[in-house]
């Protein structure tokens, strides 16, 4: 890992539907992994008027936490994070992220695919997927058992997707009401148009905010988005 000066995080948690008990839970993550690491900064924000070009130029990295509704950004708000996206800048989507922006095909292609339901929370089984186990956001963990979480469900199957490196499934045969068959990817990661992004679907309980598994890959997902790590 190449040793840097602070860079900055934005974290962005604008809801305008429904809002996740979590997301202060997520934010005090970012918070404390700031100053575990000492390697990052961070501001939380649930303003959309700061995105803009001049504004978001001092970040590295921007958190979309937890962002559902259809009206979160701005066409011009929007337009600016795309084009601080295509001058290198990384994004970390968290869980109900994936359901902000619905029908844009833009902020779905960014997040990698968009939420359609899930069923109840329940336990269950996530694995690794082979080809992401050398990853640099995967190659300190593997799969887990008894996760707690919603197991989301996407209005297309991640797979169709051919710019997504997934690096988790779910095993539906743990958990009911899956709708992708055997083949259930709930976290990944992409080149995008420049930048980098980072994407879990986990995350609906504060617990997750805390454990050591889901912290460790939000973390790497962070530092990899945000080009801290070796390609």
């Amino acid at each position: 890992m190449a040793k840097t000066t602070a860079f900055n995080v934005l974290v962005f948690s604008k809801t305008t539907g429904y809002r996740h008990d979590s997301i202060p839970a997520g934010i005090r993550m970012f918070h404390k992994l700031a100053s575990d690491t000492n390697l990052f900064k961070v501001t939380a924000s649930e303003d959309a008027s700061l995105f803009t070009s001049s504004y978001l130029a001092q970040y590295q990295v921007i958190v979309l936490l937890q962002n559902i509704g259809d009206d979160i950004f701005t066409p011009s708000e929007l337009e600016a994070l795309r084009a601080w996206v295509k001058n290198g800048g990384g994004i970390v989507a968290i869980h109900g992220a994936a359901a902000a922006m619905q029908g844009n095909e833009y902020y779905t292609n960014l997040v990698g695919a968009s939420f359609d339901t899930h069923p109840d929370p329940e336990p269950g089984t996530i694995v690794p997927e082979e080809s992401g186990l050398k990853h640099q956001i995967m190659n300190c963990c593997g799969g887990r058992e008894g996760w707690k979480d919603e197991w989301y469900n996407f209005h297309t199957h991640p797979r169709e997707n051919k710019n997504l490196q997934i690096l988790l499934r779910g095993d539906p045969k743990t958990f009911h009401g899956g709708k992708h068959g055997d083949d259930h990817p709930l976290v990944w990661c992409q080149e995008f148009e420049g930048g980098r992004v980072f994407f879990t679907s986990l995350g609906h309980f504060d617990e997750a905010y805390e454990d050591p598994w889901f912290v460790g890959q939000v973390e790497r997902g962070l530092l990899w988005v945000s080009r801290q790590m070796e390609v």
